[in-house]
């Protein structure tokens, strides 16, 4: 369809005309819940906004790309917001991980939305 070939140009011009600021490096932890263990970067688009007020949220794969591979649309029942988070480089191995770490919680659930 039309619509969705435009919908995923706009999100590459976003990507590609804003800097990406990486604030949670794989491995490090969630600043709010310790026990939750970033599996892949995570970022956010400078001069962007989204519902939380912030940029818009970015994961960053290994494939060391700005590519735009998928978007996950999120629920969250404790904010009572929902958003979408931009994943950028990444394999089919870390898209599935990102899927499965924004579902790991009985608050916020997650789907997962490939660019095709």
């Amino acid at each position: 369809m039309e619509y969705d070939t435009v919908f995923w140009e706009y999100l590459e011009k976003i990507v590609q005309d804003n800097e990406i600021i990486l604030d949670r490096h794989k491995g490090t932890r969630h600043p709010k819940y310790a026990s939750i263990r970033y599996e892949i970067d995570y970022g956010y688009i400078k001069n962007t906004k989204s519902m939380d007020g912030g940029g818009i949220d970015v994961f960053i794969g290994s494939e060391n790309n700005k590519k735009v591979d998928a978007i996950v649309c999120t629920i969250d029942l404790l904010k009572k917001d929902s958003e979408i988070k931009i994943l950028l480089g990444c394999t089919e191995e870390e898209k599935i991980n990102v899927y499965t770490f924004l579902n790991n919680s009985e608050y916020m659930k997650a789907l997962l939305i490939k660019k095709k």
